[in-house]
């Protein structure tokens, strides 16, 4: 009996050891990846982790994916090597290759690259189909009309799946191969999509190809929220989404490992802490693709163990043939193998690992992920069996401020005084404390206002923003907008078409206008007959006219009119004489004739005041309002006088009226008024900033003056553009007022009132715009920026900004750089031309007189024969001794034969002998 038992034992130990020895302990497998790539250094962590027996052992090959001849060369190189298995990658080149030689050799090949067609059991699909859960989510959505771009390595499969339904639902989709575009191709594209009002894409491509595509959206501004994407890959928290959520663009996406399970979690922190000493690659997170290796893996491991437990011999002792045998010798283990790995049923990084009979995956779980202001959320799910369940708890867009707490926005401005200016103590300052300005200002108001953090970021190349014509890209601060370097621009930013086309703006916190920046002339000091400027010359000659008109007139008037003569009046009381009758009294004789004895008898002499000088000085005493010792007497006379009294009123107070501000303000005599005067010169250089929205309103604009302007500024050599603000402003300076800058009011007016105060404004406003606060396209900051805005307009607070940094902080005064010169006071030169006349006029009297004096001493000296010498002394004495009758109008009446001639001592007794005789 123990004999038997015996017997027994040792058979079956005998059987087990047969059996165990029959199944190797180590299985080669083989490994085809590209060089430095993250799935191989996952292989590697995954081995590490699977050294259960049969333990197994790496052949790899590092392979170039899209070249045919390495790829065949490895194959070919690993199976001559007796492995039992092949896990690797392939590509649209290289799929066909491997298919052919897997179900010729009967060599499995398990592979994490996209999905195929294929009737190939040897090919076994770590990565689930994608097809039917993109359909599922396009019907959650309820789309009808989209965008499908698709790479050709994966994409045709999911798009034919697509097309079929579409064509069943009554879709329009518009498909478009990616595949080889370039940055001028996607512009094109999106422009085509823009005018189609497209906004609904889907993107199936690879992860590497999808950044590209995604970096080339957000560079062209198509990340607003106007766009609703669907990522068509599985590995949606694999791909950077910072920049592409700046823009508030809705973006859907896959998830196919779940980061929240604990075993997964756990595996991704071991692969973390992984050391690989012979990496070549820097340290990323576990991505999908590296998931999948990692399963594949232990897909290899499992497989092997359900042989070994199976006890089914694969050995391949001297059954390694040559791939490239005409006809194949396919290796007659591979049935089992291939049954084996398909049969497999676990729970890895990727979800739950089951396998069809044709070797693809089933019965998984796809997450469907949103991108939210927070970041990605798991909205819902898909599997074979519920199809699309959604779980999202986040509606999107419902609160347009959600997020906006606990988060530092970046607000990207631009340093110009005074809105954003350096401190004179910034250097130990840190963050926005270096800064202040009314953007600065502004830019705390509008945050406490709408209650989020942010931090000034001044604009890497200083400039506001513009579209380079030929690479089509924005710089400047809405370059940073657009391309999601920043949430927000605070700065002088001028709302335009086509800045609001790529980003979006609040109300228009500051009005301006195009303006025109000239260097201030030098004042003009008034002239020596200043004040004769606050009439015309126009009018200072029709006053002589009038002047000598109404004198003319007046003397003509006095002429006809018969109550202007009147008879002479004589001093004390005496009785008129004739000319006959004063003669004899002084005892002369005269002879006349009957008519003469006649008329002497009929009336007295009848004389007339206004004669033409007389009327001349009675014209003159009126305008200057110092009044006549004449007046008319006839009606005719006064009705002249009046009105010309009338005319005198009116332009003497006219006159005095205009008179101070003309002899106390220096006037400043400015070469340009407007633009009309710069488009009509060429002497004076004008130009813009170049790459500013004052350029693109000049080359937009269809009015001729403006166009004309463009036209010289665009071909002037040199070039009359600037790169910033302070350049122009030194140019107009420098050019001695041969360079005008073309500027925003507001900088213009607060330049205006900066030292050394050499700059002025001219004109009016070329346009009216304002500033406005941007954000991106679809950004949840819009709306609350924009009633904070309104807000602080309406309580007055932009206004008391404006004036505390502009006025109250001005350099020049309200009146410029001059404003402490005395304006209300006269200086000599201002008046020097009244004292020219009154001197003139003193001088211009004295030698009038002289010449009276002359004249009438050589009259005299020939009626009376004297020398001029005794004329001239005797005429002197006369006057100087006050004798001789006082006339009217202060005139001296000399008559011919004084009654006391023969008493004046100047008189000879000869002279006055021969007076007596002649008398006789």
């Amino acid at each position: 009996m123990q004999r038997s038992f015996t017997l027994l034992y040792t058979s079956l130990l005998g059987i087990c050891l047969g059996s165990g020895s029959s199944f190797p302990s180590n299985i080669n497998i083989g490994g085809l990846f590209p060089n430095v790539s993250h799935e191989y250094e996952v292989f590697r962590f995954a081995l590490s982790h699977h050294q259960d027996i049969p333990k197994l052992v790496p052949q790899v090959d590092m392979v170039l994916m899209g070249n045919s001849f390495s790829m065949t060369y490895a194959f070919c190189s690993q199976f001559s090597k007796g492995v039992y298995a092949i896990i690797g990658l392939y590509d649209r080149k290289t799929v066909n290759m491997l298919m052919s030689f897997c179900g010729a050799l009967h060599v499995c090949f398990v592979t994490p690259s996209f999905p195929i067609e294929t009737a190939n059991q040897f090919v076994i699909q770590l990565r689930p189909e994608l097809q039917d859960a993109l359909v599922g989510v396009i019907e959650h959505y309820g789309w009808t009309k989209f965008v499908y771009m698709y790479s050709s390595d994966s994409g045709l499969s999911v798009l034919q799946k697509v097309l079929d339904t579409a064509a069943e639902k009554n879709w329009l989709v518009t498909s478009v191969n990616v595949e080889s575009m370039t940055g001028a191709s996607f512009l094109k594209v999106f422009q085509d999509l823009d005018k189609r009002k497209e906004g609904q894409i889907i993107i199936d491509c690879e992860t590497e190809r999808l950044t590209g595509i995604l970096k080339e959206i957000v560079e062209q501004g198509k990340n607003a929220k106007s766009y609703h994407y669907i990522l068509a890959n599985l590995g949606f928290l694999d791909i950077d989404l910072t920049d592409l959520r700046k823009g508030g663009a809705n973006i859907t996406g896959f998830q196919l490992v779940n980061n929240s399970e604990p075993s997964v979690s756990r595996i991704v922190q071991q692969w973390m802490e992984f050391d690989n000493k012979d990496s070549k690659v820097p340290k990323t997170g576990l991505k999908y693709m590296g998931a999948l290796t990692y399963d594949g893996v232990k897909v290899m491991s499992t497989a092997f163990q359900n042989l070994r437990r199976q006890r089914i011999d694969i050995s391949r002792r001297g059954n390694a043939g040559e791939c490239l045998a005409n006809p194949p010798a396919p290796w007659g283990q591979g049935i089992d193998i291939q049954r084996a790995l398909q049969q497999v049923r676990i729970d890895g990084l990727t979800g739950h690992i089951q396998f069809n009979e044709k070797g693809r995956r089933t019965n998984y779980t796809v997450s469907v992920m949103e991108l939210a202001p927070s970041g990605p959320k798991k909205v819902g799910y898909w599997n074979e069996d519920e199809k699309y369940v959604t779980t999202a708890s986040l509606i999107r867009a419902s609160n347009d401020t959600y997020g906006l707490l606990n988060r530092t926005y970046i607000v990207t401005t631009i340093l110009e005084s005074p809105y954003v200016m350096l401190k004179k103590n910034h250097e130990p300052l840190v963050g926005n404390d270096k800064y202040e300005g009314y953007i600065v200002e502004l830019a705390a108001e509008i945050a406490k206002h709408v209650g989020y953090h942010y931090k000034l970021k001044i604009v890497s190349d200083g400039k506001y923003g513009a579209r380079d014509p030929e690479t089509k890209m924005w710089n400047g601060m809405v370059g940073e907008l657009v391309y999601g370097k920043a949430d927000l621009a605070v700065a002088p930013l001028t709302i335009t078409l086509v800045r609001e086309e790529v980003i979006d703006f609040s109300k228009p916190f500051m009005s301006l206008g195009i303006s025109i920046m000239i260097k201030k002339p030098t004042k003009s000091k008034p002239g020596v007959f200043s004040f004769l400027d606050p009439l015309a010359y126009e009018i200072w000659m029709c006053i002589v006219f009038a002047y000598i008109g109404v004198s003319v007139v007046l003397f003509l008037v006095s002429r006809f009119s018969p109550y202007e003569w009147h008879a002479e009046d004589y001093e004390e009381g005496a009785e008129p004489q004739t000319p006959t009758q004063a003669a004899a009294s002084n005892g002369v004789q005269l002879s006349q004739t009957p008519m003469q004895q006649n008329a002497n008898q009929q009336s007295p002499e009848q004389t007339n005041e206004f004669g033409i000088f007389n009327s001349l000085w009675f014209s003159l005493g009126a305008f200057m309002q110092q009044g006549c010792d004449i007046s008319p007497r006839s009606l005719s006379g006064r009705i002249v006088g009046g009105v010309w009294w009338f005319f005198t009123l009116i332009i003497i107070s006219s006159y005095t009226a205009n008179l101070a501000a003309f002899l106390t303000v220096e006037r400043m005599v400015s070469p340009i008024e407007s633009a009309e005067d710069l488009a009509k010169q060429t002497e004076i250089a004008y130009g813009t900033l170049d790459a500013g929205s004052t350029k693109e309103f000049f080359r937009r604009s269809k009015i001729a003056v403006f166009e004309k302007m463009w036209s010289y500024m665009k071909a002037a050599d040199p070039s009359v553009f600037v790169k910033t603000t302070d350049e122009g402003v030194m140019r107009v300076r420098k050019s001695k007022g041969k360079y005008a800058y073309l500027l925003e009011s507001t900088m213009n007016e607060y330049i205006e009132q900066r030292k050394p105060c050499d700059t002025m404004k001219v004109g009016g406003n070329l346009d009216s715009k304002g500033y406005g606060i941007a954000t991106p396209k679809g950004s949840p900051l819009r709306n609350p920026v924009n009633l904070a805005v309104l807000k602080l307009n309406e309580q007055g607070l932009l206004d008391k900004l404006k004036n505390k940094w502009w006025y109250d902080k001005g350099e020049c005064g309200s009146g410029g750089g001059d404003s402490k010169d005395k304006t209300s006071a006269l200086s000599l030169s201002n008046v020097a031309g009244v004292f020219y006349i009154l001197i003139g006029g003193l001088g211009l009297a004295m030698l009038v007189a002289l010449v009276e004096f002359c004249y009438k001493s050589r009259t005299e000296s020939r009626r009376m024969k004297q020398s001029i010498n005794d004329a001239m002394r005797c005429s002197t004495l006369t006057r100087m001794s006050g004798n001789g009758s006082g006339g009217e109008n202060g005139r001296i009446l000399t008559h011919d034969f004084p009654k006391t001639v023969q008493t004046l001592p100047c008189m000879s007794h000869t002279a006055s002998m021969g007076l007596g005789a002649s008398g006789m």
